[in-house]
C-alpha cells in the first residue's frame, strides 16, 4: 500500500481528476471529494455560506459512509459544531 500526500484543494482536484479513469475502488468517494475541493477552491470556510457548507459536510458524510467501518466517524452534528454551524 501507498500514501501520497497532496497539499492544497486545486491539486487535489486536478490529481483526483487525473487519475479517476484508473480507480477500480473508491470511485464514488473520488468523485464526491472533486465536488468538495471545487467548493473550497472558489471560497475558504470563514468565507463561505452557512448552505455551501452544509453541503461540504454532506459530501463528507456520503464519502465517510462508502468506507469500512472505522471507530473514529463524526456525525453531522459533530461536524456542524466543530464548523459553527449549531446555534
Amino acid at each position: 500500500m501507498t500514501e501520497l500526500r497532496i497539499n492544497g484543494f486545486s491539486q487535489v482536484r486536478e490529481t483526483l481528476e487525473a487519475l479517476q479513469p484508473y480507480f477500480r475502488f473508491k470511485k464514488k468517494q473520488a468523485k464526491l471529494l472533486v465536488q468538495a475541493c471545487s467548493m473550497l477552491e472558489r471560497d475558504t470556510l470563514r468565507t463561505m455560506k452557512p448552505k455551501d457548507i452544509r453541503k461540504i459536510v454532506g459530501l463528507l458524510l456520503l464519502i465517510q459512509n462508502e468506507n469500512y467501518m472505522s471507530k473514529n466517524r463524526k456525525t453531522k452534528e459533530e461536524l456542524h459544531q466543530i464548523l459553527g454551524l449549531t446555534p
